[in-house]
C-alpha cells in the first residue's frame, strides 16, 4: 500500500518582478516603454496610414520622458520609453508616432513608447 502524496502548494510570489532597465540592464520587458518586440515593429510597419509626424518639443534622458507635439493637430503628447528614446529625440527633433502599437520612430530607431500623459486618466 502505498501512502498518500500530501501536494505542497507553490510559493506566492511576493515581489513584483522588476524589469533589468530599472538597475542599468537591457531591458527585459516588452511593456509599453521598455523594449520594442518584433511583431509589434512589424504591425505598425504594416499600418504606414496611421503613422503621425511630430516634432520633439521636450526631452529628458534621465526621466525617459519625451513631450512630442503632432503636425497635423498640434496635441502635445507626453511619452516615457526607459531604453534610450529620450537621448535620440532630442528638441526639434522630427519623429513620427505610431499611437495604436505605441512606436515611437526617431531616424531609424524605434522604441517602445508609453503614453504617459493618458496613465491615471
Amino acid at each position: 500500500m502505498s501512502t498518500p502524496h500530501s501536494h505542497i502548494p507553490p510559493l506566492q510570489v511576493r515581489e513584483r518582478a522588476a524589469c533589468m532597465c530599472d538597475h542599468g540592464g537591457s531591458c527585459s520587458s516588452f511593456a509599453p516603454g521598455h523594449a520594442l518586440h518584433l511583431i509589434q515593429a512589424r504591425l505598425a510597419s504594416a499600418t504606414p496610414s496611421e503613422w503621425a509626424d511630430a516634432i520633439v518639443e521636450e526631452s529628458d534622458e534621465r526621466s525617459g520622458f519625451v513631450v512630442v507635439r503632432t503636425l497635423a493637430d498640434g496635441t502635445s503628447i507626453v511619452l516615457w520609453n526607459g531604453v534610450g528614446a529620450a537621448a535620440t529625440a532630442t528638441p526639434g527633433t522630427p519623429v513620427a508616432l505610431h499611437e495604436r502599437y505605441h512606436v515611437l520612430a526617431v531616424g531609424g530607431a524605434r522604441y517602445n513608447v508609453l503614453r504617459a500623459d493618458l496613465v491615471g486618466a
